[in-house]
């Protein structure tokens, strides 16, 4: 049976230094979803149901179509990071790491695609 100090279990169990940085990256962008959602849904609530030719004549307009590919990278970058909180949390060893890699590509071509595709049509 080993007596151990509470300092003594708790070394080389310490922050890891980033987790400000998290933080901060997951408030920002919180911030800019509370504004750019309800654009979103304003500029996308318009267009609702509307024929095919008028969605297109309507996105080419540059403030849906910015309002549109913001909402995308913002949310996926928001989902990025917040998906690889929960990894670091809950996963261990090596999966952690490909599930990390994993998710990150996956956020980064959807948004990617989203971006693509609002620019293909306002272009």
């Amino acid at each position: 049976m080993a007596y151990l100090t509470d300092r003594k279990r708790a070394t080389g169990m310490g922050s890891a230094k980033h987790g400000t940085l998290h933080h901060w990256s997951m408030t920002v962008s919180s911030v800019g979803l509370l504004v750019l959602v309800p654009l979103f849904i304003f500029t996308f609530g318009k267009i609702l149901g509307a024929s095919y030719e008028d969605v297109l004549a309507y996105y080419t307009r540059p403030f849906p179509a910015i309002v549109a590919a913001l909402t995308i990278v913002v949310g996926f970058m928001h989902f990025k990071n917040g998906v690889r909180i929960m990894i670091e949390d809950y996963v261990q060893g090596l999966a952690r790491e490909y599930l990390i890699i994993a998710t990150t590509c996956l956020s980064y071509a959807a948004a990617a695609t989203g971006v693509f595709a609002i620019a293909k049509i306002a272009l």
